[in-house]
Protein backbone atom coordinates (compact mmCIF):
# COMPACT_ATOMS: atom_id res chain seq x y z
CA UNK A 1 0.00 0.00 0.00
CA UNK A 2 1.31 3.28 -0.93
CA UNK A 3 1.93 5.52 2.25
CA UNK A 4 1.92 3.05 4.79
CA UNK A 5 3.87 4.12 7.64
CA UNK A 6 2.13 2.05 10.49
CA UNK A 7 3.97 2.27 13.53
CA UNK A 8 6.77 4.96 12.01
CA UNK A 9 7.18 7.85 14.21
CA UNK A 10 7.10 11.17 12.56
CA UNK A 11 7.72 14.32 13.74
CA UNK A 12 6.33 17.85 11.74
CA UNK A 13 7.45 20.72 12.66
CA UNK A 14 4.82 24.12 12.26
CA UNK A 15 2.14 21.01 12.52
CA UNK A 16 -0.68 23.48 14.45
CA UNK A 17 -1.78 25.23 11.03
CA UNK A 18 -1.71 25.46 7.62
CA UNK A 19 0.45 23.17 5.71
CA UNK A 20 1.43 21.49 8.41
CA UNK A 21 -1.75 21.10 10.03
CA UNK A 22 -2.31 19.04 6.88
CA UNK A 23 0.81 17.03 6.91
CA UNK A 24 0.46 15.90 10.49
CA UNK A 25 -3.53 14.40 10.02
CA UNK A 26 -2.40 13.06 6.50
CA UNK A 27 0.54 11.21 8.25
CA UNK A 28 -2.13 10.23 11.07
CA UNK A 29 -4.20 9.08 8.66
CA UNK A 30 -1.60 7.03 7.12
CA UNK A 31 -0.62 5.01 10.36
CA UNK A 32 1.95 7.12 11.71
CA UNK A 33 2.53 8.02 15.24
CA UNK A 34 2.66 12.33 15.28
CA UNK A 35 4.69 14.02 17.18
CA UNK A 36 3.56 17.91 16.32
CA UNK A 37 5.94 20.53 17.01
CA UNK A 38 4.45 24.29 17.16
CA UNK A 39 5.28 27.41 18.73
CA UNK A 40 1.60 28.42 19.77
CA UNK A 41 -0.23 25.51 21.88
CA UNK A 42 -3.55 26.03 21.52
CA UNK A 43 -3.16 25.48 17.63
CA UNK A 44 -1.25 22.50 18.00
CA UNK A 45 -3.73 20.84 20.91
CA UNK A 46 -6.29 21.13 18.26
CA UNK A 47 -4.55 19.49 15.58
CA UNK A 48 -3.65 16.93 17.92
CA UNK A 49 -7.21 16.59 19.29
CA UNK A 50 -8.71 16.57 15.55
CA UNK A 51 -5.79 13.24 15.10
CA UNK A 52 -6.74 11.36 17.86
CA UNK A 53 -10.82 12.32 17.22
CA UNK A 54 -10.25 10.72 13.52
CA UNK A 55 -8.60 7.35 15.44
CA UNK A 56 -4.98 8.81 15.03
CA UNK A 57 -2.06 9.02 17.53
CA UNK A 58 -0.58 12.50 18.23
CA UNK A 59 1.84 13.68 20.91
CA UNK A 60 2.20 17.89 21.48
CA UNK A 61 5.11 19.43 22.05
CA UNK A 62 5.07 23.16 22.34
CA UNK A 63 8.55 24.67 20.94
CA UNK A 64 9.99 27.65 18.96
CA UNK A 65 12.54 25.98 16.36
CA UNK A 66 14.12 29.05 15.88
CA UNK A 67 15.84 27.81 19.11
CA UNK A 68 18.69 25.24 18.74
CA UNK A 69 17.87 23.65 22.34
CA UNK A 70 14.37 23.41 21.88
CA UNK A 71 15.13 21.90 18.69
CA UNK A 72 17.13 19.11 20.25
CA UNK A 73 14.32 19.15 22.86
CA UNK A 74 11.79 17.44 20.38
CA UNK A 75 13.83 14.90 19.16
CA UNK A 76 14.65 14.15 22.93
CA UNK A 77 11.35 14.10 24.26
CA UNK A 78 9.96 12.11 21.02
CA UNK A 79 12.33 9.31 21.34
CA UNK A 80 11.28 9.34 25.32
CA UNK A 81 7.24 8.81 24.72
CA UNK A 82 7.89 6.56 21.50
CA UNK A 83 11.13 4.76 21.52
CA UNK A 84 11.98 5.88 18.17
CA UNK A 85 12.45 8.29 15.39
CA UNK A 86 11.69 7.55 12.18
CA UNK A 87 11.02 10.70 9.83
CA UNK A 88 11.60 14.36 10.62
CA UNK A 89 9.91 16.90 8.72
CA UNK A 90 10.70 20.49 9.09
CA UNK A 91 7.65 22.54 7.77
CA UNK A 92 8.04 25.62 10.33
CA UNK A 93 8.72 29.09 8.65
CA UNK A 94 8.39 32.71 9.21
CA UNK A 95 7.67 35.13 6.28
CA UNK A 96 7.38 38.56 7.77
CA UNK A 97 7.32 40.74 4.22
CA UNK A 98 9.91 43.72 4.37
CA UNK A 99 11.67 45.62 1.84
CA UNK A 100 15.62 44.77 1.56
CA UNK A 101 16.38 48.50 2.61
CA UNK A 102 14.31 48.15 5.57
CA UNK A 103 14.87 44.55 6.58
CA UNK A 104 16.41 44.65 10.25
CA UNK A 105 18.85 41.88 11.31
CA UNK A 106 16.45 40.93 14.21
CA UNK A 107 14.21 39.81 11.37
CA UNK A 108 16.93 38.77 8.83
CA UNK A 109 18.12 36.27 12.24
CA UNK A 110 15.08 35.30 13.02
CA UNK A 111 14.20 34.01 9.47
CA UNK A 112 17.23 32.02 8.80
CA UNK A 113 17.22 30.12 12.03
CA UNK A 114 13.91 29.53 11.74
CA UNK A 115 13.85 28.10 8.13
CA UNK A 116 17.07 27.74 7.27
CA UNK A 117 19.33 27.00 10.36
CA UNK A 118 16.67 24.56 11.92
CA UNK A 119 16.88 22.39 9.21
CA UNK A 120 20.66 21.38 10.36
CA UNK A 121 19.73 21.43 13.96
CA UNK A 122 16.87 19.05 13.49
CA UNK A 123 18.93 16.93 11.58
CA UNK A 124 21.86 16.59 13.88
CA UNK A 125 19.54 16.02 16.22
CA UNK A 126 18.08 13.06 14.83
CA UNK A 127 21.13 11.45 13.28
CA UNK A 128 22.11 9.49 16.14
CA UNK A 129 18.84 7.57 16.36
CA UNK A 130 18.26 7.10 12.76
CA UNK A 131 21.83 5.41 12.37
CA UNK A 132 20.54 3.12 15.66
CA UNK A 133 17.49 2.49 13.05
CA UNK A 134 19.47 1.54 10.63
CA UNK A 135 18.17 4.65 8.38
CA UNK A 136 15.26 7.43 8.69
CA UNK A 137 13.53 10.44 6.46
CA UNK A 138 14.52 13.99 6.88
CA UNK A 139 11.81 15.94 4.71
CA UNK A 140 11.84 19.72 4.46
CA UNK A 141 9.19 22.27 3.13
CA UNK A 142 10.69 24.51 0.96
CA UNK A 143 9.32 27.03 -1.01
CA UNK A 144 9.17 28.33 -5.17
CA UNK A 145 9.96 31.47 -3.88
CA UNK A 146 13.90 31.73 -4.01
CA UNK A 147 15.00 28.51 -5.81
CA UNK A 148 12.39 29.17 -8.86
CA UNK A 149 11.08 32.64 -8.57
CA UNK A 150 11.20 36.04 -6.58
CA UNK A 151 8.61 38.49 -5.28
CA UNK A 152 9.12 41.18 -4.07
CA UNK A 153 9.54 41.97 -0.03
CA UNK A 154 10.75 38.80 0.35
CA UNK A 155 14.68 38.46 0.24
CA UNK A 156 15.14 37.09 3.49
CA UNK A 157 12.60 34.42 3.10
CA UNK A 158 13.91 33.85 -0.91
CA UNK A 159 17.52 33.24 0.25
CA UNK A 160 16.60 30.77 3.05
CA UNK A 161 14.59 28.57 0.65
CA UNK A 162 17.22 28.95 -2.09
CA UNK A 163 19.65 27.49 1.29
CA UNK A 164 17.33 25.10 2.40
CA UNK A 165 17.42 23.53 -0.99
CA UNK A 166 21.31 23.47 -1.47
CA UNK A 167 21.13 21.58 2.01
CA UNK A 168 18.89 18.99 0.98
CA UNK A 169 21.23 18.11 -2.10
CA UNK A 170 24.20 18.13 -0.10
CA UNK A 171 23.06 16.90 2.80
CA UNK A 172 22.02 13.34 1.10
CA UNK A 173 25.35 12.69 -0.34
CA UNK A 174 26.83 12.52 2.79
CA UNK A 175 24.17 10.57 4.29
CA UNK A 176 23.01 7.96 1.27
CA UNK A 177 25.01 5.64 2.20
CA UNK A 178 23.52 5.10 5.57
CA UNK A 179 19.76 4.58 4.37
CA UNK A 180 18.85 7.78 5.12
CA UNK A 181 17.03 10.24 2.39
CA UNK A 182 16.97 13.68 2.51
CA UNK A 183 14.33 15.78 0.26
CA UNK A 184 11.36 18.40 0.29
CA UNK A 185 8.66 19.68 -1.18
CA UNK A 186 8.31 22.84 -3.36
CA UNK A 187 5.12 24.38 -2.88
CA UNK A 188 3.36 27.27 -4.49
CA UNK A 189 0.51 29.01 -3.55
CA UNK A 190 -1.35 26.84 -0.67
CA UNK A 191 -5.06 27.90 0.35
CA UNK A 192 -4.22 28.22 4.08
CA UNK A 193 -6.14 30.58 7.31
CA UNK A 194 -2.76 32.50 6.76
CA UNK A 195 -3.08 33.15 3.47
CA UNK A 196 -6.87 34.10 3.25
CA UNK A 197 -6.52 36.90 6.05
CA UNK A 198 -3.17 38.38 4.06
CA UNK A 199 -4.76 38.34 0.69
CA UNK A 200 -8.66 38.61 1.28
CA UNK A 201 -11.39 37.47 -1.30
CA UNK A 202 -10.35 39.53 -4.13
CA UNK A 203 -6.57 38.66 -3.82
CA UNK A 204 -7.50 35.35 -3.69
CA UNK A 205 -9.22 35.27 -6.98
CA UNK A 206 -6.51 37.26 -8.56
CA UNK A 207 -3.83 34.92 -7.68
CA UNK A 208 -5.87 31.59 -8.68
CA UNK A 209 -6.09 33.08 -12.11
CA UNK A 210 -2.67 33.42 -12.15
CA UNK A 211 -1.81 29.50 -12.09
CA UNK A 212 -2.59 27.51 -15.16
CA UNK A 213 -4.72 25.23 -12.63
CA UNK A 214 -6.82 28.02 -11.99
CA UNK A 215 -7.19 27.28 -8.07
CA UNK A 216 -5.55 27.37 -5.58
CA UNK A 217 -3.53 24.30 -4.50
CA UNK A 218 -4.83 22.83 -0.41
CA UNK A 219 -2.25 21.32 2.32
CA UNK A 220 -2.98 17.99 0.99
CA UNK A 221 -1.34 18.38 -1.77
CA UNK A 222 1.57 19.13 -0.39
CA UNK A 223 0.92 16.42 2.55
CA UNK A 224 0.46 13.83 -0.29
CA UNK A 225 3.24 14.37 -1.45
CA UNK A 226 5.50 14.15 1.44
CA UNK A 227 3.73 11.09 2.38
CA UNK A 228 5.05 9.53 -0.88
CA UNK A 229 8.80 10.82 -0.23
CA UNK A 230 8.46 8.90 3.22
CA UNK A 231 7.03 5.84 2.07
CA UNK A 232 8.97 2.59 1.26
CA UNK A 233 8.29 3.26 -2.66
CA UNK A 234 10.01 6.34 -2.66
CA UNK A 235 13.83 4.58 -1.30
CA UNK A 236 15.70 5.52 -3.98
CA UNK A 237 14.94 9.37 -4.02
CA UNK A 238 16.72 11.65 -2.57
CA UNK A 239 18.75 15.01 -2.57
CA UNK A 240 15.33 16.06 -4.47
CA UNK A 241 12.88 18.58 -4.58
CA UNK A 242 9.58 18.36 -6.21
CA UNK A 243 7.64 21.14 -7.18
CA UNK A 244 3.77 21.51 -6.20
CA UNK A 245 2.41 24.36 -7.89
CA UNK A 246 -0.08 24.02 -9.78
CA UNK A 247 2.10 24.84 -12.42
CA UNK A 248 2.47 28.63 -11.43
CA UNK A 249 6.46 28.05 -12.24
CA UNK A 250 5.94 27.56 -15.96
CA UNK A 251 4.39 30.13 -17.52
CA UNK A 252 6.60 33.34 -18.54
CA UNK A 253 3.58 35.22 -18.95
CA UNK A 254 0.35 35.36 -16.47
CA UNK A 255 -1.51 37.47 -18.94
CA UNK A 256 -0.47 35.67 -21.93
CA UNK A 257 -1.52 32.27 -20.45
CA UNK A 258 -4.95 33.99 -19.49
CA UNK A 259 -5.59 35.51 -22.77
CA UNK A 260 -4.78 31.91 -24.06
CA UNK A 261 -7.36 30.62 -21.82
CA UNK A 262 -9.82 33.26 -22.70
CA UNK A 263 -9.91 32.23 -26.45
CA UNK A 264 -11.06 28.77 -25.75
CA UNK A 265 -7.44 27.32 -27.21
Amino acid sequence: MLGNLQDKVVIVTGAGQGIGEGIAKVFATAGAKVVVATRTRENGQQTVNDIIAAGGEALLIQADVGSREQVNNIVAETVAHYGQLDIVIHNAAVFPMVSLEELSDENLDHTLAVNLKASFWIAQAALPHFRTQGGGRLLYTSSVTGPRVAMPLTTHYAASKAGLNGFIRTASLELARENITVNGVEPGYILTQAMSLLAGEEGLKEMASQIPKGALGKPEDIANTMLFLASDEASYITGQTIVVDGGSTLSESPKVLNDFYERGA
